[in-house]
């Protein structure tokens, strides 16, 4: 679950929400001056989908410590801090299973989110906030990954149906950094961040070399970008969101019914050249 805070509550989002609008970003992505990417089918596949296994999870909210709804918040843009919040072994089997679902029927698409999965858990994740006895958990889980990155590899070096070019590691990179990057505009817009920010990555140009994009925020859910990576000059995405009334709540299936019995409504991001 993503959240973002509002007068007398949250808006919250859930992760596959949060990817559906992270592969809108990725398929309107290229112009004169950013390359598109190259399977594309494959790649805005693995873009809009790397969160589904969240899916279960998400119907079932639950509160952290203080009583708010136990999601990502613009405090943890940039950092990934709040292992102390979650059931690591519950939190580990939902980021397996985002990996496997999409891998078992793209590995192309599979290998993105698991690119990205190991990603998040090594060079964004606070170790600390991992109690001692769980970080061989964690540590296993990643050697795990790393095996089954290869084992995605190897079944895509297999695929005649792409090009040595779609093949190459260079190229899969290139495709892992615009999934960061789509996903990481996704949580700037979907928590209201304030504060100017980046995409993480350097992207491919057409003309060869790569160019970062900065973020900056105009308004609540509209932001500028720098160099600017789509074809028309501003760009307004819609996403589904539902609201919930209450700063905190007394119980996890306190806060599950008031989500369960709120409508969904449409919230919108504009980013503009």
């Amino acid at each position: 679950m993503l959240r973002m805070e509002s007068k007398n509550g949250w808006w919250l989002i859930t992760h596959p929400d949060h990817a559906r609008l992270a592969g809108e970003f990725a398929a309107a992505w290229g112009n004169a001056l950013f390359r598109r990417p190259e399977p594309r089918t494959r790649v805005l596949y693995g873009i809009a989908a790397h969160d589904d296994g969240w899916a279960v999870r998400d119907a079932h909210p639950s509160i952290t410590r203080q009583g708010k709804p136990s999601a990502f918040s613009t405090e943890l843009v940039g950092k990934y801090s709040a292992f102390e919040e979650i059931d690591l072994v519950d939190y580990l089997a939902v980021r397996e299973r985002a990996v496997r679902i999409i891998a078992e029927s793209d590995p192309y698409a599979g290998l993105l989110v698991a690119l990205h999965t190991y990603n998040l858990l090594t060079a964004h994740a606070d170790r600390s906030t991992i109690g001692a006895e769980q970080l061989p958990l964690l540590d296993a889980f990643l050697d795990g990954q790393r095996v089954y990155q290869g084992e995605l590899r190897a079944a895509i070096a297999l695929d005649s149906t792409l090009s040595s070019e779609e093949k190459a590691a260079e190229r899969i990179d290139e495709h892992f950094r615009l999934l960061q990057a789509c996903d990481n505009l996704s949580l700037l817009t979907c928590v209201a961040f304030e504060a100017p920010a980046d995409l993480l990555h350097p992207l491919p140009l057409c003309e060869g070399g790569t160019a970062e994009v900065r973020v900056l925020p105009m308004s609540p859910r509209h932001f500028r970008l720098e160099p600017w990576p789509f074809a028309e000059s501003e760009k307004v995405f819609n996403f589904p969101a539902r609201h919930v009334e209450g700063k905190t709540f007394e119980s996890s299936s306190e806060l599950e019914s008031a989500f369960a019995n709120t409508l969904v409504q449409t919230l919108s991001v504009t980013l503009t050249s």
